[in-house]
């Protein structure tokens, strides 16, 4: 079986994404945990699949109100840990609401914010000129021409997590797996396909839509019947009453109607709310 030569492909907002993930983890991880004043931007702590999303909240967020924002993306796994250790977050907005639970259980957050913002999807995606034309499963395991298929580390990111549980509820997962190579998170899965480190990625559906706005990738929205619902919860982790009524505002913003419309642009959604047409679906 011949091995597709990685080509190196313009992607410059999945490019974008990967470092902006990279570089504000690495400057959240390096604060002092007790150097967070008042007067500081809102520090918010989002799953990798958020980062679309948040960007465009954020922007909104800081015209409206006059305050920045800064966000430290990553698997909502070493997030919740991060948090554990003492991280300096104000908000934490999670892929899966159990990673909201650890962190609840370390006594970190207001348990009275809890919240469920949005109910992920996952997809199949790659850029276009590798797209084989799959319209399932199925058809990735069956074609001989994909030998490497991208996912997030299942053991800290739901979205990995997921499409592990999509692979195994089609009975492909034997058989797929020693095709897998994991990324760190969501949006380092998507960077593997880009790249072309990888055939094909099972992503975030708002990554997807992500790349589709950009005008790059091709995607197929997996049956949210193959995965343990992706119920995304959010909590208030600011222990400073200012900067946690700062936390309730953004919040606030998320859930009013421009807000949801956002999510609903990268198929965020909560019931009732339909995804988004496009991709080969």
């Amino acid at each position: 079986m011949m091995r597709r030569q990685p080509q190196p492909r313009p992607a410059p907002l999945l490019a974008a994404l990967a470092l902006a993930a990279l570089a504000v983890a690495t400057t959240a991880c390096e604060r002092d945990a007790g150097a967070v004043t008042a007067d500081a931007p809102l520090l918010i702590a989002g799953a990798a699949d958020l980062m679309p999303a948040f960007t465009a909240l954020g922007e909104d967020f800081e015209a409206a109100t006059g305050e920045e924002v800064v966000f430290s993306f990553g698997s909502s796994g070493q997030l919740a840990q991060q948090l554990i250790e003492g991280a300096p977050m104000d908000l934490y907005a999670a892929a899966d609401a159990a990673f909201v639970e650890q962190v609840l259980a370390a006594g970190v957050g207001d348990p009275g914010t809890q919240d469920t913002y949005a109910f992920g999807r996952i997809a199949l995606w790659a850029p276009e000129g590798t797209w084989g034309g799959w319209t399932s499963l199925e058809d990735v395991a069956a074609d001989e021409a994909v030998d490497v298929v991208a996912i997030a580390n299942p053991e800290h990111a739901p979205y990995g997590r997921a499409a592990r549980q999509a692979f195994e509820r089609a009975g492909l997962w034997d058989q797929v797996q020693p095709s897998i190579v994991y990324g760190e998170h969501i949006a380092d899965t998507q960077r593997l396909a880009a790249s072309g480190n990888a055939d094909v990625a099972v992503v975030a559906f708002s990554l997807a839509l992500a790349a589709e706005e950009a005008g790059d990738g091709t995607w197929l929205l997996l049956d949210e019947d193959l995965h343990e619902p992706l119920q995304q919860d959010l909590l208030v982790v600011a222990e400073d009453p200012d900067r946690a009524a700062l936390a309730e505002r953004f919040v606030d913003h998320l859930g009013s109607e421009a807000g949801r419309e956002v999510m609903r642009r990268y198929g965020l959604l909560l019931p009732g709310e339909a995804p988004p047409a496009g991709g080969t679906g």
